[in-house]
């Protein structure tokens, strides 16, 4: 759907991380864990692209005045890293925006007996919210979240109102464990002996690196990618990413934003 959002807040939720929520049709309601959407930032030409964000959350909005209908509203979390988001950053309540979305393929839930495990870092926790709030309804559901400082955990307060048992490790030692949070996925991993359903969203690096934990202990594994996307529906193919049976005679190319974002990790070519 493409349709005009009104803000209902923008704020600043850590250093150059902001947390903003706006209204939606009530067909959004219906929108999954790990789908995302596209955003006009400026009516202007500049800039151009629309931006892709993950859905955070989506609930309901009621209107503080007597007798208004209440609407689906969502939200999305994102980093202050150029100019268009410069520019969300600087929009304020009733402001509006050109949406399009949900778009693309979200998580699967899986299995009520296994045990779910999140992993992500910075505006890699926005897809995972939304996940954890649908998973806590039938499993348990624990939360691996790294970054290089404090700065970059977000939200993790509203993961522990969900039931969400949360784990965290910074780089610098500034929150939780001093070190990478895969460091503290493997000793979890180790106590399950198998049976556990991994979920990842954050940097390729985390992301690699989580993929390879998963093959080498033959648990399923889906990752949430972030692609360079200029359209968001599959026209521009600007956001592929290669498949694991990528060769020089026969490459194997995934887009992003139709096929994903959200693939099984096995699905994708990875570093050594």
């Amino acid at each position: 759907m493409q349709f005009t959002s009104m803000i209902l807040s923008n704020a600043e939720v850590s250093p150059g991380y902001w947390r903003m929520r706006m209204t939606a049709p009530q067909e959004f309601a219906s929108a999954s864990p790990g789908q995302f959407v596209m955003v006009r930032v400026n009516g202007a030409i500049d800039p151009l692209l629309r931006r892709p964000f993950g859905i955070f959350d989506v609930g309901v909005y009621t209107p503080s005045q007597s007798g208004a209908l209440s609407q689906p509203c969502f939200e999305m979390l994102y980093r202050v890293v150029g100019k268009g988001t410069l520019m969300l950053s600087a929009l304020h309540e009733t402001d509006l925006l050109d949406i399009l979305g949900p778009l693309g393929m979200g998580f699967d839930l899986g299995y009520v007996d296994e045990e779910k495990l999140i992993v992500g870092g910075g505006v890699g926790l926005a897809p995972l919210y939304l996940l954890a709030k649908e998973l806590v309804k039938q499993s348990q559901v624990r939360l691996f979240a790294g970054g290089r400082t404090r700065d970059d955990v977000l939200c993790i307060t509203e993961f522990e109102r969900l039931g969400v048992e949360c784990y965290t490790a910074t780089e610098d030692g500034s929150l939780g464990e001093c070190g990478l949070v895969t460091e503290a996925l493997l000793r979890r991993l180790d106590t399950l002996k198998g049976k556990a359903k991994i979920y990842a969203c954050g940097p390729h690096g985390m992301l690699n690196a989580v993929a390879k934990i998963a093959a080498e202990r033959t648990i399923p594994c889906q990752v949430s990618l972030e692609g360079y996307m200029a359209c968001g529906v599959g026209a521009c193919l600007g956001c592929v990413a290669t498949g694991h049976r990528h060769s020089p005679e026969t490459p194997d190319f995934r887009c992003v934003c139709t096929e994903g974002p959200v693939f099984e990790s096995g699905e994708l070519k990875w570093r050594d």
